[in-house]
């Protein structure tokens, strides 16, 4: 059973509540309509689950420094940059019940909002001589980038397999949280190697972090994501691919054809689920992200415990076991 938010944040508690008010203060702009938009996304954001990662990951490796809470600034608003840009993307009009960038203000003034957020990044980092957490960051969201658009060229041909859906989802997902990690750990330490410990950390959290996502397509409880989303949008995720890869290969054509052509029609969507859940898909997407979860303990109990050590255990458990 995953602890609270609030239980897991008490060994970073006056530090996350100094973030926040640094957090508004790298959003502020003199210029009237973005200051507004900008109020609008610090008022609507979620748990703050990669500044907690970062947070944790500065005091397991030493002492959290000024540093540290620009590394949290500087990852939050490239996060939210691409959060911004993402629902451009994908026409999204709600994120996290509330009205995206986009719906409120239309496709230009969201694309320019996100923008101004990746500059105001950059530049917070260079005020303060950041160079090593910019380029920790900057790697995170070319990644970010990369996925994004393999993924775009493999639904087209609906040709992915296990390696490449891994690919996709370590530089899509995994990477931010890799970011947040070893962006923590370069906050308050110059040795690569910890700093690098502390990616790999982030990484596979990430990737099972997306795994678990990949499994609520399927799922019948109300996670805040549509049933069968993923199908819709022709998204091979780990569940199909290994549902695929069992099946004879008639059904594996007539599958590939109902999400080819028929993604939209609710009873076809429903047909792939189904077809996903007799074949054992959940069951094996389960197992993947418990491995992975599995890794990033393993790489977490090489530091010795502690009450940090503990929380980020919590924060791991938290995000792997969430329902929404």
């Amino acid at each position: 059973m995953s602890k609270s938010i609030n239980d897991i944040q008490r060994p970073i508690d006056q530090e996350l509540k100094q973030f926040e008010s640094h957090f508004r203060e790298a959003m502020r702009s003199p210029a009237p309509l973005l200051d507004r938009i900008t109020y609008y996304i610090v008022r609507r954001k979620g748990k703050q689950v990669r500044p907690m990662f970062v947070f944790l990951a500065a005091k397991l490796c030493g002492e959290i420094s000024p540093k540290t809470y620009s590394a949290a600034s500087l990852v939050e608003l490239l996060h939210t940059a691409t959060l911004v840009h993402d629902d451009v993307v994908d026409d999204a009009y709600e994120r996290r019940g509330f009205f995206s960038i986009n719906a409120l203000w239309k496709n230009k003034v969201a694309v320019l909002v996100g923008d101004y957020l990746f500059s105001q990044g950059m530049l917070l980092a260079l005020k303060n001589k950041a160079y090593r957490l910019l380029e920790i960051v900057s790697d995170a969201v070319k990644a970010m980038s990369e996925g994004e658009l393999l993924q775009i060229e493999k639904a087209r041909r609906l040709d992915i397999e296990e390696p490449i859906y891994y690919e996709i989802i370590r530089q899509k997902t995994a990477s931010l949280i890799a970011s947040a990690c070893s962006a923590g750990a370069a906050s308050v330490t110059d040795d690569e190697q910890v700093i690098e410990t502390m990616r790999l950390f982030g990484e596979k959290i990430g990737i099972a972090f997306q795994i678990r996502d990949d499994l609520f397509d399927f799922g019948d409880e109300d996670v805040g994501k549509p049933l069968g989303i993923d199908i819709k949008e022709k998204k091979m995720t780990l569940p199909l691919i290994y549902a695929l890869r069992q099946a004879p290969a008639s059904k594996r054509r007539h599958i590939i054809g109902l999400i080819r052509r028929h993604s939209e029609d609710p009873a076809k969507v429903r047909e792939v689920i189904e077809f996903v859940k007799s074949s054992g898909g959940l069951e094996y997407g389960q197992q993947a992200m418990l491995r992975y979860r599995e890794e990033a303990f393993a790489i977490l109990h090489s530091f010795p415990h502690s009450e940090t050590r503990q929380s980020l255990e919590d924060l791991v458990v938290f995000v792997t076991e969430r329902s929404r």
